[in-house]
């Protein structure tokens, strides 16, 4: 096919699983449309994904090597990406630039740090699981417990006020929502970044305390050729955004996978399978973040018989990966954590591998056991209707979790 047989992605994101099939039969690289008609590549498969992450001469600086750059202050409906690319954070840099900002951030997201965390994680998964067992017999799972987890670790770890939280939840879930290429929605977005980051970070500069938002102040104010007013307001976007979505996605999806698929859950009571591998698994089956933008093509580059001419935009097709068939078998689509599918891509790989995978890995290894301990009876509410995605093409996760907690 040619570049003028461009597949539309659906940007609700409603059946990942069966568009990763309909490209994945075009070839092993596809030219594709973005909402609001934004040209780009999608790999299919996970080896093709694979080295397209690991090639130097691919670049995740749009200002350096996206041939369309220019048209994107001004282009009527692709305004809507400007929170993906447009920003200047570890997303968005290559090479020294990306370097130096990771290691302002990796302080935050050590080994060590993350341990430290632990406790304080257990102890706010018992306190939601409380209210739960405290509630009625039926429950929104996301709301009560998936996302007030993660939302309140990230946000305790940057120090983010309680008054001002729901400002950051709404701000991440417009950036997430892909449906609307508007120029409105994008005005809307970026100044709800300034006025919610802006925000915060007046906010601390006011009260500074034992946190990684005073802490990179204190590197703007003090080192201000490491990281600049600019690449401080879109690095606290990237990690607390970051850091609760993808986390809340990965447990409510384990959830729900493991809710239909009985006989796995009762191999995880038996013993027969770890919580290890049912993470793992959801994380390939269902990653968190099903499509990420941007990333570009540095120079020409060869993918079988297809070349991605230089500044070509390419998206990281982490759930088309998930469920290659060459991969991982012609049950790819069956949720089986007994493949014990840890070399997934979910948390990406190289130098631009998720710095928070550590603390989320850790949140969803509390969480879910603590759940299933705590109600054994736990199941999916059928009488509340179907469950519906989140509206986007880059998050893959339930919009709401409707269970009954007892029998």
């Amino acid at each position: 096919m040619t570049t003028t047989d461009r597949i539309v992605l659906d940007p609700f994101g409603s059946d990942l699983h069966a568009e990763s099939a309909r490209l994945r039969a075009l070839g092993p690289i596809v030219p594709i449309e973005l909402p609001g008609g934004i040209p780009a590549w999608a790999p299919t498969g996970y080896d093709t994904l694979r080295e397209l992450i690991l090639d130097p001469q691919v670049s995740k600086d749009p200002r350096k090597h996206w041939r369309l750059w220019p048209e994107l202050g001004t282009h009527p409906t692709w305004g809507w990406i400007l929170g993906w690319v447009g920003v200047v954070n570890m997303l968005s840099t290559y090479g020294t630039d990306h370097a130096r900002l990771r290691r302002l951030v990796a302080p935050s997201f050590t080994a060590r740090r993350t341990e430290s965390l632990r406790q304080r994680v257990e102890t706010i998964t018992a306190e939601l699981l409380d209210d739960l067992d405290r509630g009625g017999d039926t429950a929104d799972l996301k709301a009560a417990f998936a996302h007030p987890l993660p939302m309140r670790i990230i946000c305790e770890l940057f120090g983010v006020p309680e008054d001002m939280r729901e400002d950051h939840v709404q701000l991440v879930a417009s950036i997430m929502d892909t449906t609307d290429p508007t120029p409105e929605h994008a005005e809307r977005v970026q100044e709800r970044i300034g006025s919610v980051l802006g925000g915060l970070i007046a906010y601390k500069s006011e009260h500074p305390g034992d946190d990684m938002t005073t802490e990179l102040i204190r590197v703007r104010d003090e080192e201000g050729d490491r990281l600049s007013g600019e690449e401080l307001l879109y690095t606290l976007l990237l990690v607390i955004g970051a850091g609760f979505e993808t986390t809340v996605n990965l447990i409510g999806n384990a959830v729900v996978a493991l809710l239909r698929a009985p006989e796995q859950l009762a191999a995880v009571r038996r013993g027969d399978l770890g919580w290890d591998a049912v993470v793992d698994e959801t994380l390939r089956l269902y990653p968190s973040i099903a499509t990420l933008p941007l990333r570009f093509a540095v120079s020409d580059l060869k993918v079988g018989d297809v070349t991605i001419p230089a500044g070509d935009a390419i998206v990281t097709t982490y759930a088309a990966a998930g469920v290659d068939p060459a991969h991982y078998g012609p049950d790819a689509e069956v949720f089986d954590a007994a493949r014990r599918a840890d070399d997934h891509l979910a948390f990406g790989i190289g130098v631009h591998r998720c710095i928070g995978a550590p603390l989320g890995r850790m949140e969803a290894l509390t969480a879910l056991p603590a759940l299933f301990d705590r109600f054994p009876q736990l199941r999916l509410d059928t009488g509340a209707g179907e469950l519906e995605q989140v509206p986007s093409f880059i998050a893959s996760g339930w919009q709401t979790i409707p269970v009954r907690l007892r029998g």
